[in-house]
């Protein structure tokens, strides 16, 4: 009697862990090395549509404070470099901004002329998220993490008035940090912690 009770624990054990979804998050910074800049044209298009973003993930825009920000704007405030009313303003110089929805979200510098420089992203999030076939790793810029969840919506720091201006000096990059593979959510840990104990549980009994 004691062992069909440890075979039933044992198979739905073995389904529950069959049929759990292991959650990654990314940490995307936009733009890779290159960070978030107007200096060598880099196509952020390009490097957009070259990722797949989900819910969950987190994007980083890396940049030097002096010479440059982050707005998130529309998609008409987009295709029109329109910086008057953003929807959020990031200032730090290192912003994390966790996606919390599918959909597009629009962000672009607002200094005078980075925008028409092609200093803008459009980031497309898939509605769901997906699991990953067998943990496969991130694509190139992404370093893996446990979804935050804060939502794309207004907020952030106020744009200062001043420094409007075009810079004249160059600006200075930081070194690109390590890519690491993606890790299972803390979720996913715990999940699997009480599996183990209660499958330990039922063979002590």
């Amino acid at each position: 009697m004691a062992f069909d009770k440890r075979a039933m624990v044992l198979v739905m054990v073995a389904h529950i862990m069959a049929t759990m979804q292991l959650t990654v998050a990314v940490v995307y910074k936009v733009g890779d090395s290159t960070g978030w800049t107007t200096i060598g044209n880099y196509d952020y298009k390009a490097w957009a549509s070259s990722k797949n973003f989900k819910v969950g993930d987190i994007l980083v825009f890396e940049y030097n404070t002096q010479f440059h920000n982050v707005l998130q704007v529309t998609h008409d405030q987009y295709r029109e470099c329109n910086t008057s009313t953003p929807l959020a303003t990031h200032t730090t110089g290192n912003d994390s901004i966790p996606i919390k929805k599918g959909g597009h979200f629009y962000f672009l510098c607002g200094i005078p002329g980075h925008c028409q420089s092609g200093q803008k992203v459009d980031i497309r999030v898939a509605s769901k998220t997906a699991p990953s076939p067998g943990g496969a790793a991130p694509s190139p810029g992404g370093a893996a993490l446990s979804p935050g969840g804060a939502d794309l919506s207004p907020g952030g720091a106020a744009l200062s008035p001043g420094g409007a201006g075009t810079p004249s000096t160059p600006e200075s990059t930081a070194p690109a940090p390590s890519v690491s593979s993606p890790l299972p959510s803390k979720g996913a840990f715990g999940f699997a912690a009480v599996t183990v104990a209660i499958f330990a549980g039922v063979v002590a009994y």
